[in-house]
């Protein structure tokens, strides 16, 4: 009696069923409604590519059509590149899952001594190190001058929120420091690393690693969003400047732009717990299950209540991604979003099902709508309809952020605070800002562009400058000259000499992002350059 391979007995159990015959009618529904210029789509299915597909155009205003072999950013859906990345150092006597990072990289080391001492390779990839959300997320936002190891050596000015393992935040800064594990420990980068070690054996000849790449690949999409409204996510759809806002010192957190056809190789090789397609282990059954395996209780999503049919009654992230329950199904998932882009990449174990979708817009509702959809009829679970949900929930939430604007400190005109203020003279307000983990931010007087004369440059940020406008008191806001910045508040505290003793900020959107952390900087003037 023949033996069946390991691959088989993985799949035996699962269910043989052809994508649902209105795919294609169902993802122009859904780019109809969204509006994101393109899609790229993939589907796979015991271990065979049942679908790779792109739809649409690549950039706004020129013809060239999206197709299976188009790179698409796939955001923090890099994250599983690199925790795959430390899989296979582990396979290889390396390293451990419980080792001290502080033990195996030189001159690492966090706020406080005992995270530093304690934090493990396990704690930098499920995000309960207690940094607060997005925590030192401005340190590679907007194409930083900081190197990588300039970047993880700031770590230690950046205090928690928390107390180490307590709880669960959102971070990407100590992902680079994985990808700096990676480095250390196999003698060569984290992109020629990912590339030799993972892509190449894979066979994903489309997918491109470093920050920089997709400028030189001619099948790649240009990234957009909607910037020309009182909210980002408002207005037309528009394309933004390639690479505007990227850094490659982040790059093992969120940088792979991928194919539908490579990320299939991907899916596949996932659902086959280390097995690659061509039947050899790109990492061992052992890693595969410490990926899957959650560490982390996530909070609930928050989602408004029209979209409860996909709320989770259990949701830990684990090594890179999050396993939680879909209708009562276990699922591995996670999504990724950088500026102009969104991506998920979905995966169904039972039933030995992958799915992902990517989209060339922050407009990313659409991806998501596709995706239940492709994951309803693969779990024979009754269609629900998640185009119409999707733009209920998307248009509740803008809604909202318009309700929140009105409710902002006003800004000129009439109000409380209108007109009062500021306390100094405006050339008193221009020097050198520094904050301990970012660095230093400039303000000078007799700038261009500024009905105040006052402008503002985040000195680590070339490309992060512009007006400061007064707001009332003696807080101000800028105008970013490059609109796919969030513009901040500045909020100066007087020393009772009237001199500048503090500067707080905060975002001015009530929906921005939280990588864009102002809050979490306290200026205060550099002696000698006020």
């Amino acid at each position: 009696m023949r033996l069946m391979p390991l691959a088989a007995l993985l799949i035996s159990g699962a269910v043989h069923a052809a994508p649902p015959a209105d795919i294609d009618d169902y993802v122009a529904k859904s780019m109809a409604t969204f509006e994101p210029p393109g899609m790229s789509l993939a589907i796979v299915e015991n271990g065979q590519t049942v679908l790779a597909k792109g739809y649409g155009v690549r950039k706004l205003g020129e013809k060239g059509r999206a197709d299976e072999h188009t790179i698409f950013p796939i955001g923090s859906c890099t994250k599983a590149f690199t925790s795959a990345a430390l899989a296979i150092l582990v396979d290889e006597g390396k390293l451990e899952w419980d080792d001290k990072v502080a033990e195996k990289l030189p001159g690492f080391r966090m706020y406080d001594a005992y995270t530093t001492s304690e934090m493990t390779i396990r704690d930098l990839l499920v995000h309960r190190s207690g940094l607060g959300l997005g925590a030192g997320d401005l340190l590679w936002l907007g194409g930083t001058d900081f190197t990588r190891k300039q970047l993880i050596e700031r770590l230690r000015y950046i205090k928690p929120a928390t107390s180490f393992r307590s709880g669960y935040a959102y971070d990407n800064v100590l992902y680079i420091v994985a990808g700096a594990l990676v480095e250390q420990l196999s003698g060569m980068s984290w992109e020629t690393f990912v590339q030799k070690r993972i892509l190449k054996p894979l066979g994903m000849k489309d997918t491109v690693v470093p920050f920089d790449a997709p400028l030189k690949v001619a099948n790649r999409v240009a990234p957009h969003a909607r910037l020309k409204g009182p909210l980002r996510g408002l207005g037309p759809v528009e394309v933004l400047a390639n690479n505007a806002l990227d850094s490659a010192s982040v790059a093992p957190a969120g940088s792979i732009q991928a194919s539908a056809v490579d990320i299939a190789q991907w899916m596949k090789t996932q659902l086959a717990r280390g097995v690659m397609p061509d039947g050899k282990r790109l990492f061992s059954e052992a890693a595969a299950n410490e990926m899957w395996t959650g560490q982390t209780i996530e909070p609930a999503d928050g989602l408004p209540p029209v979209l409860n049919l996909r709320a989770s009654s259990f949701n830990l992230y684990a090594l890179g991604w999050s396993v939680q329950d879909y209708r009562g199904h276990r699922v591995v998932q996670h999504a990724g979003a950088v500026e102009g882009g969104k991506a998920v990449v979905f995966l169904i174990p039972e039933k030995n099902v992958g799915i992902a979708a990517f989209v060339n817009s922050e407009d990313g509702a659409g991806r998501w709508a596709v995706v239940y959809h492709l994951v309803d009829h693969y779990l024979g679970l009754p269609p629900a309809d998640w185009i119409g949900d999707y733009k209920k929930a998307l248009d509740q939430m803008r809604q909202a952020g318009l309700e929140a604007i009105k409710r902002l400190p006003v800004e000129s005109g009439s109000g409380p605070g209108a007109n009062v203020g500021p306390s100094l003279p405006l050339e008193k307000y221009a020097g050198v800002y520094a904050d301990p983990w970012y660095g230093t931010v400039t303000i000078k007087k007799n700038g261009q562009g500024s009905v105040t004369g006052l402008t503002i440059q985040f000195d680590h940020t070339p490309t992060m400058h512009g007006a400061l406008e007064h707001v009332r008191y003696d807080t101000f806001r800028t105008r970013f000259t490059n609109r796919q910045f969030e513009d901040t508040y500045l909020s100066f505290a007087l020393k009772p000499d009237g001199t500048i003793d503090q500067v707080r900020l905060a975002a001015v959107s009530p929906l921005a992002d939280f990588s864009y952390d102002y809050q979490d900087l306290l200026l205060t003037p550099v002696a000698g350059k006020q």
